[in-house]
């Protein structure tokens, strides 16, 4: 994947980009996307899109080991930049203790990683923001309480969506996805045809010409010509 490809990606939402990636009918609608459960911290930072560097945390009991953050970036190193760090908090009540706060968010800025993506905690938000290093979380919390690295560079489960070390994460405001990657370069053109048809449909609505007996047709053609773009049912 080039870095060009990356940037075209990030000109569009992560809805857009959702439902750029239905025209293909590569996966279920309802699958390849996080769950409201991870919520974006910082909206104002905007799009972030790079590839998937993953690990699994416990931030409760006594740690069997001193790792560190060592394994985690062991692993990271192997991964192309830009990079997005995908944690899974092991806890049967994840975000007890978190691994993200000012320091790990200078070092991991320092390795090429654009934020983080958790079901666990986050913590010195003012100072993660203002370095611009983006959080994806499913809470706030105050302490790092005993968290360790557990495993690194395997699949994990974040809010619902299975993420792999390699992944193409993009993410804003809105959410957490995973880009397919075999039509990453193509998804661009994509949603440039969705804005397209959706703006085309919007000034229909706002315009005299308007009429509930024109609604069906005008919302056939919206939606069918991504279709016809692609050659996929979507």
């Amino acid at each position: 994947m080039t870095d060009n490809v990356l940037a075209a990606l990030a000109r569009y939402d992560t809805p857009t980009v959702c439902n750029a990636i239905e025209t293909f009918d590569i996966r279920s609608r309802d699958e390849g996307f996080a769950s409201s459960e991870i919520r974006c911290v910082f909206p104002d930072l905007g799009v972030m899109v790079g590839y998937a560097a993953t690990a699994t945390i416990r931030g409760r009991g006594t740690p069997e080991h001193d790792y560190g953050v060592e394994p985690l970036v062991a692993h990271l190193v192997q991964v192309p930049g830009p990079r997005v760090v995908v944690v899974q908090d092991l806890d049967d009540q994840p975000g007890h203790g978190s691994l993200w706060g000012e320091v790990s968010a200078n070092l991991f800025t320092k390795l090429d990683c654009l934020g983080a993506v958790t079901n666990g905690c986050v913590r010195d938000l003012t100072e993660a923001h203002d370095l611009g290093f983006r959080f994806f979380s499913g809470s706030v919390g105050v302490s790092h309480a005993n968290v360790r690295v557990e495993s690194a560079g395997e699949p994990v489960r974040i809010g619902g969506l299975t993420v792999r070390p390699g992944d193409i994460i993009h993410a804003d405001q809105h959410g957490v996805l995973v880009v397919p990657a075999e039509i990453a370069a193509d998804v661009p053109a994509a949603a440039d045809r969705i804005v397209a048809q959706e703006q085309k449909l919007i000034g229909w609505m706002r315009s005299p010409q308007f009429s509930m007996n024109g609604l069906a047709d005008a919302w056939r053609q919206a939606t069918e010509a991504d279709t016809k773009e692609t050659g996929n049912v979507s």
